[in-house]
């Protein structure tokens, strides 16, 4: 396993950072405690979470992922071996983001930060969190699949950065959370976030944890810059997207316990635009001897912004696949050939 500095601090995580959002839905407490086994055998150390874990986000699960992460480390006594992130929910601002917790009032303010912090600290049974994430903007964004900034009211409300900023600063202070980092971030919110940890000493965000794959390479139009100049690295989510990138779900195929096959949620991959850009890399992959995960998630590890790649799993052959992705890197030429497939499809 290699392993890469988490922003400006003296963490180190693993290439290869363990995805939770399946666990307490498609996955059982075993399961999950079976991948966790696996991935800390295989030198993995960063492990992401977030309080509305598992998706699809509902009451009944809500919470479920963090409690069997905590179970496990309680089992196995190893919190010292592992970075551990999880997030908190932004406000409603879309149909599909949860609206359930803390009965809708998911601000991004004091009050809520402090509930927050301390419901995932007791489900994940530790006293500290290495990560503490911001899962989305307070704000109005064109963030999940929005490719055109929605123009909010000038009078909307959200709760303002440094107001957002302050209060993680106070749970840094008191040792609950050891750095902050933001996800589904805008360069404008990046900017913001170190704007005032540079003004007025607070927290600096050490991370962005957005969408990033084969398919989707926005984050490299306004985001890779901060990454490489700011040193606040990308962790890269959806690297498979959804699963897609495997090519199981090419030419209409819905594999039974499959996430497509199961929820609406990811209807819009099956756009003709995405199909064909898939079918593109599945074939690549064939060519050049890799299997369609091992080349997409390959291509992402090879980005210098990119600090750790989170790929989630609902069975442990599947992790398995996800870790040998990062045994051999991909050759020059095995690049090219992406960059290629980019061109012809460019994020579809």
């Amino acid at each position: 396993m290699h392993y890469r500095t988490l922003g400006r601090t003296n963490i180190k995580v693993s290439l290869y950072g363990l995805g939770t959002m399946t666990w307490g839905e498609q996955n059982t407490e075993a399961e999950a405690h079976a991948q966790l086994d696996l991935a800390l055998a295989r030198g993995v150390n960063l492990i992401d979470a977030a309080e509305m874990y598992p998706v699809p986000p509902r009451p009944e699960t809500q919470g479920r992922t963090e409690t069997y992460i905590g179970t496990w480390l309680k089992k196995s006594g190893r919190r010292a071996d592992v970075v551990l992130a999880t997030k908190i929910v932004g406000r409603q601002r879309q149909a599909h983001q949860p609206g359930h917790i803390r009965g809708g009032t998911t601000r991004h303010d004091a009050k809520n930060i402090a509930l927050a912090l301390e419901e995932s600290l007791r489900r994940l049974q530790t006293d500290y969190i290495d990560l503490y994430q911001l899962h989305w903007p307070d704000r109005t964004t064109n963030t999940f699949g929005r490719r055109e900034y929605p123009w909010p009211p000038d009078d909307e409300q959200h709760v303002p950065v440094l107001e957002t900023l302050e209060a993680l600063a106070t749970h840094v202070r008191s040792g609950k959370i050891r750095h902050i980092g933001v996800s589904n971030e805008t360069p404008w919110g990046v900017a913001q976030f170190l704007r005032y940890s540079d003004q007025l000493g607070l927290p600096r965000i050490a991370s962005i944890q957005n969408s990033f794959s084969v398919l989707n390479r926005v984050f490299e139009v306004g985001l890779a810059e901060f990454a490489h100049r700011e040193q606040v690295g990308l962790l890269a989510y959806s690297p498979l997207a959804a699963g897609v990138l495997t090519g199981k779900y090419l030419n209409g195929a819905r594999p039974p316990g499959a996430r497509m096959t199961l929820f609406e949620r990811w209807s819009h991959f099956n756009r003709a635009s995405v199909q064909a850009a898939v079918a593109a890399y599945v074939e690549l992959a064939r060519e050049h001897g890799r299997t369609p995960a091992q080349l997409a998630l390959g291509y992402v590890a090879a980005r210098p912004f990119v600090t750790s790649v989170l790929g989630g799993a609902t069975s442990v052959a599947q992790l398995t696949e996800n870790l040998s992705s990062l045994d051999a890197p991909l050759s020059p030429e095995t690049l090219d050939a992406v960059e290629a497939i980019h061109a012809r499809f460019p994020n579809p």
